[in-house]
């Protein structure tokens, strides 16, 4: 048997968090377009005839730390790196230059020596493709995987090769005590995510860089519904605005969307109580 961990890197919008939920067969981790959806490493585990993985999933790193939730986020992934990993997975997409953001990853991985897993995602789209400019890339990792996180090519093959990489051992986790796979997550910060990544698909560009998500209170009622109590919390009157919308309007759709995906998740018909307000130390609620 062998096990160990498993940590996936790369600039913000590789496609990492899509990767990882398509690996384990169910979302543990939130995606969406925009830069910094994951904020935080996550650790996931997936379990098989051959051994176990404990997947770490790290925010993307940035190339330009010029806010307060930037300088928090670099230090998480490198902290995710030096702390007993076994193999690294670095994603790129190769539909996207290679970039500052590029090269201060690759800077990080370069300083340790365990074995290293290039993957070039989205092979689903051929144009357009800077395969050529991540091709000197390849002489410094072990070993070249391509796949598509979204259609989920050639990620078994992936996994073969993580396994071919992990040391011989015993598991290290109990896997049937996590029913979600997510080891690092209790059930409202996992719900409070899923409201995140749908207030993310609503808002203008610069609002979702001000906002966390706090559920407040989890009830099941006797009919069977599930009560979810919950809080967005951004650090201005203007974003707070934003996020109600006119008359509104705003808050309803991010609230039937996050309802919806929270009914998925629990498998119950779900009631969400879903406020805003604002806070200037919101960054704080993230810890």
């Amino acid at each position: 048997m062998k096990s160990g961990y498993a940590v996936i890197i790369g600039r913000p919008n590789t496609g990492k968090s899509t990767m990882l939920n398509n690996l384990l067969g169910q979302k543990v981790s939130i995606t969406s377009p925009k830069p910094q959806t994951t904020r935080f490493p996550l650790q996931a585990v997936y379990e098989d005839e051959r051994g176990q993985i404990i997947f770490v999933d790290t925010p993307g790193m940035i190339g330009k730390i010029e806010d307060s939730l930037s300088q928090r986020i670099n230090p998480k992934t490198e902290q995710a790196l030096s702390e007993g990993l076994n193999v690294i997975v670095y994603v790129v997409d190769h539909t996207r230059d290679r970039d500052q953001e590029d090269n201060k990853a690759l800077g990080l991985v370069r300083k340790f020596d365990k074995p290293k897993i290039l993957v070039i995602n989205k092979i689903d789209i051929k144009e357009p493709s800077y395969r050529a400019h991540y091709k000197f890339m390849e002489e410094e990792f072990d070993k070249t995987v391509e796949v598509s996180a979204l259609t989920k090519a050639n990620l078994n093959y992936l996994l073969d090769t993580i396994f071919e990489y992990l040391p011989e051992g015993k598991k290290i986790v109990d896997a049937s005590l996590y029913p979600t796979k997510a080891l690092n997550q209790n059930s409202k910060s996992f719900l409070a995510e899923i409201i995140r990544e749908k207030a993310f698909l609503f808002l203008r560009k610069e609002v979702p860089y001000t906002i966390s998500t706090v559920v407040d209170e989890v009830a099941e009622r006797e009919s069977g519904m599930l009560f979810i109590k919950a809080r967005i919390i951004t650090s201005a009157d203007r974003y707070k605005s934003m996020l109600i919308g006119h008359k509104g309007s705003m808050i309803k759709e991010i609230g039937q969307a996050a309802r919806k995906e929270l009914q998925t998740a629990t498998d119950k018909k779900v009631y969400l109580d879903l406020t805003v307000e604002t806070n200037t130390h919101w960054m704080d609620l993230m810890e």
